[in-house]
C-alpha cells in the first residue's frame, strides 16, 4: 500500500475507535435508536455540506438507490446494533468485537460470493471465534445472557460490514465507480430513510426521559460529523483504491484506539481479558489477511 493509504487507515482507525467512546457517552441518556438516528442524520448533513463546499458534481450515475441500500446495510443496521450493545459493553469491548469484521467477511464471501477460503482463513475464523469467547467469558463485565446478547449485536453489525464491503465492490466499484463522497452521502441518506420512521414512532410513544446536555450533543456532533461523515469518505476511498479486504484491516487497528479512548476518558479498566481476547482476534485477522500460497493444479 502507498504511504497515503496507510495514513488514511490509521486515521480512520483512530476516528472509528473514538466512535465507541461517544456511543458509550450518549446511549445511556438518549437510547440506542435516537443515538443511531442522529448519528446518520448529522452524517448526511455534514456530507451534504462537504459536497457543496467542494463543489462536487451531484451525478450519481444512476447509483443513488444502490448507495442508499448500501447505507442501510453498512450504516443503519450496524449503528443500531452497536448502540444497543453500548448500553452494557465498555467501549473497548465493542471496539475489539468490531475487529471480527474481516472474519465475518471471509464467512460471507464463502457463503454468498463464491470465494473459497484457504487453510489460513479457516484457521483465522476459528481463532477469532475463540478470541470472542475469551473476551466475553473472562472479562470484567459479568458473564450472563445480557452480555451474550450485546456481543451478538456487535457480531450482527460486523456481519453487515463484511457484507457491505463485497456489495460496494459489486454494486459501485465494479460498475464504473463513483466519487467516494457521493457514495458516503448516498449511504447516509439510506440510513436516515431506514431510521427516521423508527425514531419518529419511538419519540412519539416513548421519548427519552432526558435529551441530555451540551456535552452530550457535542459528543453526538463528533459522532455524526467526524466518525460518520468524514470517516465514510475515507473508507469508501480506501475500498476504491486498495479493495475491500485490505480496507477491512482498519478493524484490526481500531481496538487499541477504542481501549485507549475508553481508559483515558471513561476510566474503563484495561484487563487481561482485553489482552488475551485482543491478541487472539488480532492473530485471527492476520491469518485471514495473510496471502494464501497458490494451489498446485
Amino acid at each position: 500500500m502507498k504511504t497515503t493509504d496507510i495514513i488514511r487507515l490509521i486515521s480512520l482507525a483512530a476516528i472509528w475507535g473514538a466512535s465507541f467512546l461517544f456511543m458509550r457517552m450518549i446511549v445511556p441518556t438518549l437510547g440506542a435508536i435516537p443515538t443511531a438516528f442522529f448519528r446518520v442524520l448529522l452524517g448526511a448533513t455534514g456530507l451534504a455540506a462537504i459536497l457543496l463546499i467542494m463543489r462536487v458534481h451531484w451525478n450519481f450515475k444512476g447509483k443513488l438507490g444502490t448507495a442508499m441500500m448500501l447505507g442501510v446495510i453498512n450504516s443503519g443496521i450496524p449503528f443500531v446494533m452497536f448502540s444497543l450493545a453500548a448500553k452494557l459493553l465498555p467501549a473497548g469491548y465493542s471496539a475489539i468485537l468490531n475487529a471480527t469484521t474481516p472474519l465475518m467477511g471471509v464467512i460471507i464471501g464463502a457463503l454468498f460470493f463464491s470465494e473459497k477460503p484457504g487453510l489460513y482463513k479457516v484457521l483465522g475464523v476459528c481463532i477469532g471465534i475463540a478470541g470472542v469467547a475469551v473476551l466475553t467469558s473472562t472479562g470484567p463485565v459479568q458473564f450472563n445472557t445480557q452480555l451474550l446478547i450485546a456481543a451478538a449485536e456487535c457480531m450482527v453489525a460486523t456481519g453487515c460490514y463484511g457484507l457491505a464491503s463485497y456489495l460496494t465492490r459489486k454494486w459501485i466499484t465494479a460498475k464504473g465507480g463513483l466519487d467516494s463522497k457521493l457514495v458516503a452521502f448516498g449511504s447516509q441518506l439510506g440510513a436516515v430513510a431506514l431510521l427516521l420512521p423508527i425514531f419518529s414512532y419511538g419519540a412519539m410513544t416513548q421519548a427519552p426521559a432526558s435529551w441530555g446536555n451540551s456535552t452530550l450533543w457535542l459528543a453526538l456532533a463528533a459522532l455524526g460529523l467526524i466518525c460518520t461523515a468524514l470517516a465514510y469518505i475515507l473508507y469508501f476511498r480506501l475500498i476504491a483504491d486498495i479493495g475491500p479486504v485490505k480496507s477491512l484491516t482498519v478493524t484490526f487497528l481500531i481496538p487499541p484506539f477504542g481501549v485507549l479512548w475508553g481508559a483515558l476518558f471513561l476510566n474503563e479498566s484495561i484487563t487481561l481479558a482485553h489482552l488475551m481476547g485482543g491478541v487472539l482476534i488480532g492473530l485471527a485477522v492476520w491469518l485471514v489477511l495473510r496471502p494464501e500460497k497458490p494451489r498446485n493444479t
